[in-house]
């Protein structure tokens, strides 16, 4: 018999040091597609991703004890929610998993109680190489609102979807 992938509320001091390791691990195929291991997700520090962690809300999927995938959401002052950094272990990829971690994140934030307003908005963002990525975002209701040129060889493409 097999373990289940559940998902929960992530821990920003029991959590953080292996969410951390999971980033870096996944972005390195970021990193490769793009031709720059200096992105965010890869020189990130512990303290920050903490910080970050503690300012808005993480959920994580855990196969047995191991954190095989995250996604991190911050409610700004518009009623936009900000999805950030939704990774999935390569191993688990192509499973579902990125999907339900998104209507997790998406859940908790449609649904907030005061005095927590509920969201109006989500938007995330990827880079425009990231098909992968892109075809996710789009399967889940998500359309392209802009692209912002960050560097010579990446196009960063933020998406949205009403709450």
């Amino acid at each position: 018999m097999g373990m289940s992938v559940t998902i929960s509320a992530a821990d920003a001091t029991q959590d953080a040091e292996s969410i951390l390791k999971l980033q870096y691990l996944c972005y390195q195929r970021e990193a490769e597609i793009y031709q720059d291991w200096s992105i965010e997700p890869l020189t990130q520090t512990l303290d920050a991703l903490r910080a970050e962690l503690t300012e808005g809300r993480a959920f994580v999927a855990r196969l047995g004890d191991e954190i095989v995938a995250s996604v991190r959401g911050r409610l700004d002052e518009d009623g936009t929610v900000r999805i950030a950094k939704l990774i999935v272990h390569p191993r688990m990829q192509r499973h579902g998993i990125g999907g339900r971690l998104l209507d997790a994140i998406e859940r908790h934030y449609a649904t907030a109680a005061e005095p927590t307003p509920a969201a109006k908005r989500f938007q995330l963002f990827t880079g425009h190489r990231s098909e992968g990525n892109l075809r996710l975002y789009r399967s889940k209701g998500y359309a392209q609102v802009a692209t912002e040129q960050v560097g010579p060889r990446l196009t960063l493409v933020t998406l949205e979807k009403a709450a």
